[in-house]
């Protein structure tokens, strides 16, 4: 059983999964089991190149992001289980037991975090009475997102970037990932407000 599964291996899942791992350590999230789904072969990072985002170096190619920053998911935060080459189909169950199924297996976990693109091919079972069009994209683009409340799908279920329908820019689809993590880490830290992030000053 994992606390939680991310979605898809974007800029927003990525960054989700940054801020978790990066917390794992601490006393509330002891015995805590997290992961994600790292296919994502149609993530708008692919034919990017950066020249406005902040904390990019500019010129940087978006397939090169996302290879990095899953390098450094491993590297810093291996306790955030990467599971590669499966694509998810299907979503179901409630808060605290939900059942994810992939092309190649099932997995269990009490939350879930949708992290893919607003892309209408959208087909994940379970999940499709939450889609509706994309707010913020132009119509005839026919983009979706997922009905939510400040990310919130439904108990348990959360939507971030493009998808939670926010605009196609690194950084909002980053700062999204990380939004939902803090709301997780909020939660296993008894809903006392909580956000993780590590400072130069001698503590």
């Amino acid at each position: 059983m994992f606390d939680v599964l991310i979605i898809g291996g974007g800029a927003s899942g990525v960054s989700c999964a940054l801020i978790i791992g990066s917390a794992l350590k601490k006393p509330y999230a002891e015995g805590k089991r997290a992961g994600i789904f790292t296919h994502q072969k149609a993530s708008a990072l692919q034919d990017a190149i950066f020249w406005n985002a902040y904390g990019v170096a500019p010129g940087k190619l978006g397939k090169d992001l996302m290879d990095e920053s899953l390098e450094q998911l491993t590297s810093l935060y291996p306790a955030m289980e990467q599971i590669h080459n499966e694509k998810v189909m299907s979503v179901q169950g409630e808060a605290g037991n939900f059942t994810v199924t992939t092309n190649k297996n099932t997995y269990k976990t009490k939350a879930v975090v949708m992290a893919i693109g607003s892309a209408n091919t959208f087909a994940i079972d379970g999940l499709m009475d939450h889609v509706i069009p994309h707010k913020k994209a132009m119509p005839e683009k026919n983009r979706i997102q997922l009905k939510n409340d400040d990310h919130l799908v439904a108990e348990g279920i959360y939507a971030t970037g493009t998808l939670a329908g926010h605009r196609s820019q690194l950084a909002i689809a980053a700062g999204s990932g990380a939004a939902v993590a803090t709301d997780i880490l909020t939660l296993w830290n008894n809903g006392i407000p909580t956000q993780y992030h590590d400072s130069t000053r001698v503590k």
